[in-house]
């Protein structure tokens, strides 16, 4: 398996290198599946332009654009953060150690994405950095099939839901939602705020060809 990523050296690493190497990574996996880039968007529901941005590392996706991308390529979305990776099967107890987890930066959030090695969960678990809300810039909702659930760890952190009011939680509160309806995270406070957050997927998308 991949060496972890260890918060220590985090600061060492700049947000560039991750996305070059992410666009690498799904280049990789284009190539792999013999897919061109048009066909991988039409396949993700993404623009050609946005997947050619992310793969030349200009850009990168909030966790529902990229649940998108893996399922245009028929992997699952914890290939895109690690190329080698175990099934989770039947019975299997997994551990994850403090500093395991690959880091994935976007304008406005940072995940660090746990068990990145354990492909075909039926959960995506990940930790989030987040911002206050007037600091943050967004066009849209985030939306993707499948169920998931909030808990805040340090801070508070409202969530802004299209067609609701917002739920502010303060540390040690939690929500479970539907992740179809367009939600955002932002901290409440001037601080920001750490969550932990875990989205279902809703099906299994095909093992990757090994031709």
């Amino acid at each position: 398996m991949d060496k972890p990523t260890d918060r220590r050296a985090l600061k060492l690493t700049e947000p560039a290198d991750r996305r070059v190497r992410m666009g690498e990574r799904l280049r990789e996996i284009r190539h792999e599946r013999g897919l061109t880039l048009a066909e991988v968007a039409k396949r993700s529901r993404l623009a050609v332009s946005t997947v050619s941005k992310v793969e030349r590392g200009l850009m990168a996706l909030t966790y529902d654009r990229f649940s998108q991308l893996a399922d245009g390529l028929g992997v699952d979305v914890s290939a895109l953060f690690s190329e080698h990776g175990e099934r989770f099967r039947p019975g299997e107890v997994a551990v994850s150690r403090v500093g395991e987890f690959r880091l994935h930066e976007t304008e406005n959030y940072s995940y660090e994405m746990l068990f990145p090695d354990l492909w075909h969960k039926g959960m995506t678990p990940m930790l989030g950095t987040l911002r206050p809300l007037e600091t943050m810039r967004f066009d849209r909702f985030i939306s993707h099939d499948g169920e998931e659930f909030a808990f805040v760890i340090e801070g508070s952190v409202t969530i802004h839901f299209q067609d609701l009011e917002p739920v502010t939680l303060a540390t040690g509160e939690s929500a479970y939602f539907d992740s179809g309806r367009g939600h955002l995270y932002a901290a409440a406070g001037p601080d920001g705020a750490r969550m932990l957050v875990v989205c279902t997927r809703p099906f299994e998308p095909p093992e990757p060809s090994s031709t």
